[in-house]
């Protein structure tokens, strides 16, 4: 028998968001993650996203097996709660229906095996993952900016991490939205303007791809930044027009995804001036991108990125947070 110091403490995290299924399992004992399994939900080609309808009935028919890959060898026992994403955001009236299918999936899970439920939202999932993932336990003590920046959401936040390690209330992420996009999200820039060059949905490791190979100059106009918030639908106005000129997929590529972490960087320079200097982290699914990350560690900020696997839609942050809730951070601090 293990003593108990070493015996196994496991942390199930269940994220079901617009565009993937996700379930991750974590040890808190060893401070490290037994399984992220994620599936993508299909999308039809020349479609450029999912009905909450369809995304759910999709979920339904990925928690089973996305489930048992992610907990296989589990041993009941050494299971001390499970996690939840069960809203978009940290505010009153967020809600999307495709939360239901990991909310019921999770309750009936807890109440089979009789151990706590832990609900959080989708984005404090994202900043979670990031957190683990840049290597920062500095910032669970101290307050930081945070970017979420993927297909549903372009957002500037104010984190105040509170309750630390050893609070009988466990741990939170107090977030405080900055501003952020007044029209269109930059993964959805990415994916409107993808789908109109002939790429399949998600379009972003291609548009990737082709913005690398790109040789030519790129002709660079001006960012829609004012304060903290930004515009980015003529991005993809830009695309369309230089499609009709001919230019390269590669051209198009590069343009978009330059545009795209020049109104960043600029939202940064913005949100450190108002702020007063502090850490910037970047998480979401747009955060993966090698272009936009180069672009953004050169302005010499202090920018920590999340690990591409925990950048896009994934459960980890949630089994994190779960495990933070119940016994604070000490395994990941000591």
């Amino acid at each position: 028998m293990q003593d108990l110091e070493t015996q196994r403490r496991f942390y199930i995290g269940i994220d079901t968001s617009n565009y993937t299924t996700s379930c991750a399992l974590f040890d808190a004992a060893e401070a490290k993650f037994y399984s992220n399994v994620k599936r993508l939900l299909g999308v039809a080609e020349g479609e450029r996203g999912l009905r909450q309808s369809d995304a759910v009935f999709a979920h339904i028919k990925n928690l089973p097996s996305v489930t048992e890959e992610a907990l296989r060898g589990l041993d009941p026992a050494e299971l001390c709660a499970i996690g939840v994403s069960t809203s978009p955001r940290d505010i009153e009236g967020s809600y999307m229906p495709c939360f239901l299918s990991g909310e019921a999936a999770a309750s009936t899970l807890a109440n089979a095996v009789k151990k706590p439920l832990h609900k959080f939202s989708h984005q404090t999932g994202h900043v979670m993952a990031a957190l683990w993932s840049s290597g920062s336990p500095d910032l669970l003590e101290r307050e930081f900016i945070a970017f979420h920046v993927s297909g549903g959401t372009t957002e500037l936040l104010r984190v105040k991490p509170q309750n630390a390690a050893g609070s009988s209330d466990g741990f939170r992420l107090d977030i405080t939205k900055l501003g952020g996009t007044l029209d269109l999200n930059a993964g959805q820039s990415i994916d409107r303007s993808g789908v109109k060059m002939g790429l399949g949905f998600p379009c972003g490791p291609k548009l990737e791809e082709l913005a690398l190979a790109n040789t030519e100059r790129i002709e660079r106009s001006g960012v829609s930044v004012k304060g903290c918030e930004c515009n980015l639908s003529g991005v993809e106005n830009k695309v369309e027009k230089l499609l009709n000129e001919g230019k390269s997929r590669e051209y198009i590529a590069a343009y978009l995804l330059d545009f795209i972490g020049r109104t960043l960087i600029k939202l940064a320079e913005n949100a450190l001036g108002e702020c007063g200097t502090m850490p910037i982290l970047f998480a979401g699914g747009v955060m993966s991108n090698s272009i936009i990350k180069s672009m953004i560690a050169k302005r010499g900020f202090d920018a920590r990125f999340a690990l591409p696997v925990f950048s896009s839609d994934n459960a980890a942050g949630i089994a994190l947070l779960t495990a933070a809730a119940e016994e604070g951070f000490g395994f990941w601090t000591k």
